[in-house]
């Protein structure tokens, strides 16, 4: 079925689009310059709280236009739908993710080089990896400075961990190392024949950011990461030790 419309509700309906679009972006903005003024500390416990009054203020304003039931201040079709269908769309949204990341890299790639990419890479993460464990702990209710168990649990509800398959090894009281066995972005890169992406800078940021916002006592060692020489179990490999 086809769907057509005026030159004036075509404008107007891309509008409403971009108005969405815009909101999100503002939001970004307001975040970023509240971490440049205060600090990132600042800024996460302050975001939640205003992305939580901000959430609700939208859902209820768009359900009430758009007749959409809201339970628990959640679109109520997300209760309706079966457990299968919640994992396909929780995948769906961090593929989506994953996309969203790409793009980005790709378009400044293009425009001024790998170089250039790789560093707005490695600032991006600088942020996103202590809000991403910001949001576990809120998610799930954890526990300040919970120790290598928190991380742990932490690290199964990051995004990468609905892409990529990962695992817990050498396991101790002290310390555990953690392995991504598989990885999307590198397993796609080996299947058109280039070289690994060099992510090891990237990765000392995240891991170590993440495991400092679950527990500021937590150390980050890199157990081997590409450039590094290649190994046939894994892609990537970190210590994380209590002190």
């Amino acid at each position: 079925m086809g769907f057509s419309a005026k030159p004036e509700k075509e404008l107007l309906i891309r509008w409403i689009v971009d108005a969405l679009w815009r909101t999100l972006v503002h939001y970004g903005y307001w975040l970023k310059e509240v971490e440049y003024q205060y600090g990132m500390d600042v800024a996460l416990e302050m975001e939640k709280e205003v992305g939580e009054t901000s959430l609700a203020i939208q859902l209820k304003r768009i359900s009430k236009l758009l007749n959409i039931e809201l339970h628990n201040g959640i679109p109520a079709v997300l209760y309706r739908m079966d457990e299968n269908k919640l994992e396909e769309l929780l995948d769906a949204l961090c593929l989506n993710w994953l996309a969203n990341d790409g793009v980005w890299f790709q378009a400044v790639e293009t425009k001024f080089g790998i170089l250039d990419a790789k560093r707005c890479n490695d600032t991006c993460w600088t942020r996103f990896s202590p809000y991403e464990a910001c949001h576990i702990k809120t998610l799930l209710n954890l526990p300040e400075q919970g120790g290598l168990e928190v991380l742990k649990t932490a690290l199964q509800f990051r995004l990468y961990a609905r892409i990529n398959k990962q695992e817990i090894v050498e396991d101790k009281s002290d310390s555990f190392v953690f392995r991504m066995v598989d990885c999307r972005v590198q397993a796609s890169r080996r299947l058109k024949g280039l070289e690994d992406y060099p992510c090891k800078s990237i990765g000392i940021i995240e891991y170590r950011t993440f495991a400092g916002t679950i527990d500021s006592r937590i150390q980050t060692e890199c157990l081997g990461c590409p450039p590094d020489p290649p190994r046939p179990e894994w892609y990537c490999a970190w210590r994380f030790s209590l002190l």
